[in-house]
């Protein structure tokens, strides 16, 4: 157990603060889900999205709390921050690579997209600080994520009226929202066989199916284990969550899917685990049932093979992004530069595009961004002591592995609600991880803070937003 000792421990509980974390944390957390991705504030442009506006107010809340003492940068040292901060350091080193001039040349425009595309890296960090910050108790985790899982479910409301309808009632919406318009990057309906497949309030089907798979396991963890109102209420996001994967008629969801169960089913309590085994098999029943040819879809969307022209479009991009690695390896042509005029280079990749836009260094701060909070959390989920920790512990960790998988599949850092919810996972893999140092250092009093005299003088202790 010496192998979490790395995190310091822990303390008594902060007089006034509020249970769940600030309001605006939670607030954050809910539209980064619950708010179209592609609606943005029209004077701050692209970058004007609702979540990446108060995630970046988030940084600079956190960043002046440190400058004025109101705790220490190093008090929750997590291995999850450590990832974060390689990517951080990576990214940094391309951006200024491009900007230096060590990339060739580089019109306004490539620059301006580097620019965007730092401020919605600053944004998740924000978000990845804030959250290890302020959430320090059980029942604030229940509450933070309560507020997300809400997001969820109205994300779920628009992705089943977009399904049934074909209608997009993120357009209504917009008329209700003076100085917000449409900066049309988003998808909201894709064919695929013959059903339509939707985004809901994400940028496209396949981020809708990512996003949903990545949240689920954590919805199951909170179904069982939040205190909050009626036992069938609690499940209402899982329910959601499920309708959002099969609406997106995504093998991105499928894959997800799969990665989610296959990490988070061994931490379920055994009751669980057996309930899980059987609603797998009704779930495919209902569907078969109640979406007449929607099952053989999926099976033929997933067995399709070098069949599928959006999978040859994938392996097509190989040796172009070779071409490109090989031009600048090191620190690649820049991050978010790469903005082919042929819509069949686009590389539906984040690997791919991370290693043609930030060279192998970037490559590799990617793989252990997603991949530390990952293995973190199954760790803590090894020696968490109670069921809800554990299977807490490791709904993150499937969330991480389904973010590593899906990847794969389409350039997933590229898409904001998926660019902004890793950056969440990545934060309360962090808390799980202290959660559980407390328990194993069996710290008297509340779970964790930073009250005390001793604390205060070590790390300076106080709330720093409220």
């Amino acid at each position: 157990m010496t192998v979490l000792s790395t995190a310091p421990a822990t303390t008594v509980q902060r007089p006034g603060r509020p249970v769940g974390g600030p309001l605006v944390l939670r607030w954050t957390m809910f539209l980064v889900v619950g708010f179209p991705a592609y609606l943005v504030w029209e004077p701050a442009g692209a970058s004007g999205g609702v979540a990446q506006l108060l995630a970046l107010a988030l940084l600079g809340l956190w960043l002046a709390s440190a400058v004025f003492g109101r705790f220490s940068v190093w008090e929750f040292r997590h291995p999850a921050r450590v990832g974060m901060m390689v990517w951080l350091l990576v990214s940094l080193l391309s951006y200024a690579s491009l900007m230096a001039g060590m990339s060739g040349t580089s019109t306004v425009v490539e620059r301006a997209a580097a620019d965007r595309w730092l401020l919605l890296l600053m944004a998740g960090i924000g978000l990845t600080l804030s959250i290890t910050q302020c959430l320090l108790t059980r029942e604030d985790v229940r509450r933070a994520v309560g507020w997300m899982l809400a997001g969820a479910s109205v994300s779920g409301l628009v992705a089943a009226l977009q399904f049934t309808t074909l209608t997009n009632p993120v357009d209504w919406l917009a008329t209700f929202l003076p100085g917000f318009q449409d900066n049309g990057s988003g998808t909201p309906f894709q064919p695929r066989g013959s059903f339509t497949r939707v985004a809901g309030m994400t940028m496209h089907p396949i981020e809708l199916g990512v996003v949903s798979s990545m949240l689920l396991p954590l919805s199951i963890w909170w179904g069982l284990f939040s205190t909050w109102s009626k036992a069938w209420r609690r499940w209402v996001p899982a329910v959601m969550l499920a309708i959002c994967c099969v609406a997106t008629v995504s093998r991105s969801a499928m894959l997800g899917l799969f990665v989610s169960a296959a990490v988070m089913i061994p931490y379920l309590p055994r009751t669980a685990r057996r309930w899980a085994l059987v609603a797998g098999p009704v779930f495919l029943i209902v569907l078969f049932v109640a979406i007449p040819g929607m099952v053989s879809t999926l099976f033929g969307t997933a067995t399709a093979g070098s069949s599928d022209p959006s999978i040859t479009a994938r392996t097509d991009d190989y040796p172009l992004a070779w071409t490109l690695l090989v031009q600048l390896p090191i620190f690649g042509h820049g991050p978010g530069t790469w903005m082919p005029v042929n819509a069949m280079d686009i590389f539906d990749n984040e690997y791919l595009f991370t290693a043609v836009t930030m060279g192998v260094v970037g490559l590799a701060g990617l793989v252990i961004y997603l991949l530390v909070p990952a293995l973190a959390s199954m760790l803590a989920a090894r020696y968490a002591p109670d069921p809800e920790l554990r299977l807490l512990a490791g709904s993150i960790a499937a969330a991480m592995f389904v973010a590593l998988a899906s990847s794969a599949a389409f350039d997933s850092m590229s898409f904001k609600t998926f660019a902004l919810l890793v950056p969440i996972f990545v934060g309360l893999a962090g808390t799980v991880w202290l959660l559980v140092l407390q328990q194993l250092n069996q710290t008297p009093g509340i779970e964790r803070s930073t009250g005390n005299h001793a604390t205060r003088k070590k790390y300076g202790g106080r709330p720093w937003i409220r």
